[in-house]
């Protein structure tokens, strides 16, 4: 395995294949639905946009974009076992952009502010970006990172739902879900969230909840569309419970 910032051994890239030929496989065998309207409109319409999206619902964000969107970034952990998603992401023509937010003394480690400053630049240069908007280990909970990235860059967040009616549903932290095919999906953009250049730690707190709250609103109307229920929902720590770290 190479280093961090670099691509994996081969084993790695064929694994890496794999999965973007099968998640192309998914979406071409299920029947999607887009609300509101088409990817056109309500992503399109947003470009360049911060596409916000959870842990564990992430695989299928690639085919969330509009035909403007010919440039696309992720965020992806600098952790090896995230080497495979991003050979998965090149292969969907999204380009990995490696670090990860974090909590307390690791926040330099995961290379999350060296991320935002790239991504930021790829945003400038019209490029849309996807990011998890929860930090790992602390599902469901919004953290800053997003928030700071649109109030640097002066671009939206949309939050985002890609779902499907058949899918393996894991028990990891962030209950990951992969789709299978031969079911229904959905596309579901939320309103969008805009932060001011001058935002106060109210405004950004603010923004932090509605993102939040978009995602959540997102991945219910998505996973209704389909006639189940979000795998990931209540895991969110109840207020005053203090928040888990790495």
């Amino acid at each position: 395995m190479k280093g961090v910032g670099g691509d994996g051994g081969l084993a790695e890239e064929a694994m890496g294949f794999a999965l973007a030929q099968y998640l192309k496989l998914v979406k071409r065998l299920n029947r999607f639905v887009v609300e509101p309207s088409d990817l056109d409109t309500c992503l399109g319409a947003l470009h360049p946009v911060i596409t916000a999206m959870w842990h564990g619902q992430h695989l299928m964000i690639p085919f969330a974009r509009a035909s403007q969107m010919t440039h696309a970034c992720a965020m992806v952990s600098r952790h090896r076992d995230a080497g495979l998603q991003a050979v998965a992401l090149r292969r969907l023509n999204v380009e990995p952009v490696r670090g990860s937010g974090a909590r307390g003394d690791k926040v330099r480690e995961k290379g999350g502010a060296k991320a935002l400053i790239t991504l930021r630049r790829k945003l400038d240069g019209g490029a849309t970006i996807a990011m998890t908007a929860d930090v790992p280990k602390v599902a469901r909970v919004c953290g800053m990172g997003i928030v700071t990235l649109a109030r640097i860059s002066g671009r939206p967040i949309a939050p985002v739902a890609v779902v499907t009616s058949r899918r393996l549903d894991f028990k990891s932290w962030d209950r990951a879900s992969i789709g299978l095919p031969f079911g229904r999906g959905a596309i579901v953009v939320g309103a969008p969230v805009r932060v001011a250049a001058d935002a106060s730690e109210a405004e950004m707190e603010a923004a932090r909840l509605a993102v939040q709250d978009g995602l959540d609103a997102a991945h219910a109307r998505a996973y209704a569309l389909v006639g189940s229920s979000d795998p990931g929902a209540g895991l969110r720590p109840a207020p005053g419970a203090g928040l888990r770290r790495e």
